[in-house]
């Protein structure tokens, strides 16, 4: 029995080498999604400031967009932080969030079921917590790479917001009533 378990422990070891692990890109392509994210976290909130906010559609704006990926986004940035000596930090941070997170899942998935009693004021705590974890793991970013990735996460939101005006026109919705 116990050579059983050692060469299990010794197994983990051998298996190592013959194992490829994909290489992270590099640390900027991390940055415009983790900033994206945040911003629509940012703008989740706001939906929950309405009378009767729509809690399975916040659950859904959870799950979509930049926040689809947030989870290995943020923990390639911890490896980053962690091989610049600020893992524990990194970690703590990502562990914070994604916790959160889930924890604000949750609460919209109960409060769309209108399951026991939640309230606004613990998804905005959950929410100010993701945002905080989010904040404490962009300060390990270099400035140079955090500066780069705040101009791509604007330059994305703005053209977005020009797609949007685009649409609204009323021309363009009756061409595209059209096709």
């Amino acid at each position: 029995m116990c050579v059983f378990v050692y060469a299990d422990a010794t197994a983990g070891s051998l298996w190592d080498k013959y194992v490829k692990k994909k290489k992270l890109d590099p640390l900027e392509v991390y940055i415009p999604p983790v900033i994206l994210t945040q911003l629509q976290i940012k703008d989740l909130e706001k939906t929950l400031d309405v009378d009767k906010p729509e809690y399975a559609n916040c659950r859904s704006l959870l799950r979509s967009g930049p926040a689809a990926s947030l989870r290995v986004n943020i923990r390639a940035v911890a490896q980053y932080a962690s091989d610049a000596g600020n893992g524990k930090t990194a970690s703590d941070d990502v562990d914070q969030c994604l916790r959160a997170l889930e924890d604000l899942d949750s609460l919209f998935l109960r409060a769309s079921r209108n399951e026991g009693k939640t309230s606004i004021k613990t998804m905005k705590a959950k929410i100010d917590t993701a945002l905080n974890a989010l904040d404490s793991l962009l300060q390990t970013v270099p400035a140079d790479v955090l500066t780069k990735g705040k101009a791509v996460a604007d330059a994305y939101r703005s053209a977005d917001d020009d797609t949007e005006a685009q649409v609204s026109d009323p021309e363009i919705k009756q061409l595209e009533s059209i096709l």
